[in-house]
């Protein structure tokens, strides 16, 4: 199953991740940056509808000079002191948040639409994999409607959420590891869609269903 998970994300499709019942517990769709067009995006948006998040190995966040949000925070707490009041520390799932800055490619308008989004999803890839991170602030601008995940160093040696483990396929398809990932919510239910509705969506629409742990214990061998 792993190696043809590998294969659609190859093919610039998309794949169903889950993490861990004892983490969110949730399903995201997770694929390659690089293929992201307004059409993926509107797919993610109608049939997830958790946040649209673009993750960026960790490599690439060191050369960029991209920091997580709470090193932000941390950094202007003195001037801002609401900013340490705020500290997420008490995340119920996990340690540490992975979120970064948001930011829109200075190309878009509102940088909310299917294809100002995808612009600036398809071009964070294309400026990583091209290794022109002195092109950063030139590209781009923040705030923005594209939240950017930082993976952590070490990926899935700590912290092991959807951000890492899409990282980590990207790694190991062989693609650049800048991914997008959505969570799958359930209107019915106001929660996260259920495992078995999420397995029945990718049977519907020929997607490969994987559980995270399978890839991580395949990434740290």
């Amino acid at each position: 199953m792993l190696k043809k998970a590998l294969k659609s994300l190859q093919n610039g499709e998309f794949v169903l991740m889950y993490d861990d019942e004892k983490r969110e517990s949730e399903t995201d769709m997770i694929i390659g940056a690089e293929f992201v067009t307004g059409k993926e995006v509107a797919t993610m948006r109608e049939d997830a509808g958790g946040l649209i998040c673009c993750c960026i190995h960790p490599n690439y966040c060191n050369e960029l000079g991209l920091p997580f949000m709470t090193d932000i925070m941390d950094a202007a707490k003195n001037e801002y002191p609401v900013l340490g009041e705020l500290t997420p520390n008490d995340i119920p799932y996990d340690e540490k948040s992975s979120f970064s800055i948001w930011a829109n490619h200075r190309k878009t308008f509102t940088g909310v639409t299917d294809n100002d989004r995808a612009l600036t999803i398809s071009s964070m890839a294309k400026m990583c994999k091209e290794e022109r991170f002195s092109d950063f602030g030139k590209e781009f601008r923040s705030p923005g409607h594209v939240a950017l995940l930082r993976g952590a160093n070490g990926l899935l040696k700590g912290r092991q959420g959807h951000t890492e483990i899409s990282l980590a396929m990207a790694e190991m398809a062989n693609i650049t590891p800048v991914t997008v990932v959505c969570e799958m919510m359930d209107s019915t239910t106001g929660e996260a869609r259920s495992v078995e509705k999420a397995e029945d969506y990718a049977k519907e629409h020929g997607l490969i269903f994987m559980d995270g742990n399978i890839v991580i214990e395949e990434y740290l061998k």
